[in-house]
């Protein structure tokens, strides 16, 4: 779902960050645009808060900063962040972005109908990435286990890139992919997100210690996304503009932008309390207990990951 720090960048992160300022690392994801469309418009300022965004396309250099403490967390699904989440690195989601509703997806071959189909087949997957836990999620529905099939373990970009290239015969991937597989009429999507909502969610998750040391931060990054939210929803094309600038890659074209934004749902202040109501027995605490299983029996635990371990939902009710 989702250019590295090098250079004079790398040594601005590694700088750290003091009280008023909060620095996120994150992929080149449409769902983090309200990310951007915040800081454009001012309203973390109004908060006494600087964010820097950082674009960091892998992960694990993401995680690596928010360990060291160079960056204060990272915007990231809720099932990627439990996979680093160690009794030493303490860090919890404050405060939910979007979840993915068509922008990802399975490429197949015209004669693969349905997930059963896959069985025996190569799939082009990036291991340990979200792709990995839907795929895992979808095959579950079918009855089966990645055992009926072989992964092959390659980005999500180059698995769309093999699949095209009749190199392989299935990817899991994202967009533009998925829509550009359409356009060029290579094989078909045997099914997308917008099949399975609230399953892929984008959160921002913050070092603990950045939470108890600087609550007030962390109160206006919230009340500043609840704002670029509401001024998405009643400036959608301008907001687009200014979100396209902001993410950059190959986001930075408003139009694209609009295209992929299509298969987000971007969240605000309700739906925040929508999907955190009820905590361990609720939306979230279900997906968290799903994201335990799948990661779980796949080994990529580092602890047994409990809901109020990877969630502090205090700031969101202002």
């Amino acid at each position: 779902m989702r250019k590295l720090l090098t250079g004079a960048a790398l040594a601005l992160v590694a700088q750290g960050a003091s009280a008023g300022e909060i620095k996120l690392g994150m992929t080149t994801w449409v769902g983090y645009g309200e990310i951007f469309l915040a800081q454009e418009l001012g309203y973390f300022k109004e908060g006494g808060l600087t964010v820097d965004p950082q674009i960091i396309e892998e992960a694990s250099m993401t995680m690596a900063g928010v360990a060291s403490g160079e960056l204060q967390g990272t915007a990231a699904t809720i099932d990627e962040i439990m996979k680093y989440r160690t009794p030493d690195m303490c860090f919890k989601a404050v405060y939910a972005l979007d979840d993915s509703h068509g922008g990802d997806g399975i490429l197949a071959g015209e004669d693969v109908k349905t997930i059963a189909d896959l069985k025996g087949k190569d799939v082009g997957m990036n291991e340990g990435s979200v792709s990995q836990f839907w795929f895992n999620i979808l095959l579950k529905q079918a009855g089966m286990t990645e055992k009926d099939v072989n992964i092959v373990n390659m980005t999500a970009d180059d698995a769309a890139a093999a699949f095209m290239a009749g190199q392989i015969p299935v990817a899991v991937t994202w967009e533009p992919h998925l829509t550009l597989a359409k356009e060029k009429k290579v094989g078909h999507v045997l099914v997308s997100s917008d099949t399975t909502p609230g399953l892929i969610v984008d959160v921002i998750a913050l070092r603990c210690d950045t939470i108890k040391d600087h609550p007030e931060d962390v109160k206006a990054l919230v009340a500043g996304l609840y704002k670029a939210h509401e001024y998405l929803l009643a400036n959608q094309d301008k907001a687009y503009e200014i979100m396209a600038k902001g993410v950059g890659g190959w986001l930075s074209d408003p139009k694209d932008f609009a295209a992929s934004a299509a298969g987000v749902q971007f969240y605000g202040k309700e739906r925040n309390a929508e999907f955190f109501k009820d905590g361990a027995t609720g939306e979230s605490g279900k997906l968290v207990a799903m994201g335990s299983e799948i990661w779980g029996g796949l080994g990529k635990l580092h602890m047994d990951v409990k809901y109020d371990d990877l969630v502090d939902t205090s700031f969101l009710a202002q």
